[in-house]
């Protein structure tokens, strides 16, 4: 049974919002200051993100509210997009370009010692449960949480 199958099976209300969830880490030198660059290029988060979020017709909005791609386009940052090549790797060069500034993905260090440490990088969209179900993006390796009438039910895709 797919995501969208399961989720059409709970019969929450259109309007529920899903919480979809990425985070992926790696080893890091902390002692140069260089653990998000490492995990930005070691892992796969911000190309991920930015292939859910290039998902034709997803609205997918940040935990504080705002819509992604509206904030991106509104901060002039989709204005070179020519229109003629893979948006989500569009999208993937420009958060990974201007990663400190558009704030879309988390970052965490756990040093282990003075030189050495582990950096994870985490992604977080809410996206309405009837838009999940109408777009069905690929959630392979996003982790799935919907508020219940029994609490929060968390689905591992």
């Amino acid at each position: 049974m797919s995501i969208t199958q399961k989720l059409q099976s709970l019969n929450l209300e259109p309007d529920a919002m899903v919480t979809l969830t990425y985070s992926e880490g790696t080893d890091v030198f902390v002692h140069n200051e260089s653990e998000v660059e490492t995990a930005m290029a070691e892992t796969d988060v911000i190309s991920t993100f930015a292939d859910l979020i290039a998902t034709p017709g997803l609205k997918a909005s940040t935990p504080y509210g705002g819509d992604v791609l509206e904030s991106l386009r509104s901060d002039g940052h989709l204005d070179d997009y020519a229109r003629d090549g893979c948006f989500s790797d569009y999208l993937s060069e420009v958060i990974s370009e201007n990663f400190y500034d558009v704030e879309f993905i988390e970052h965490s260090t756990e040093k282990y010692d003075h030189k050495r440490g582990f950096c994870t990088l985490s992604a977080e969209v809410q996206v309405p449960v009837s838009n999940v179900i109408s777009k069905s993006p690929y959630l392979g390796s996003w982790k799935i949480s919907v508020k219940t009438s029994n609490g929060v039910l968390t689905l591992d895709a």
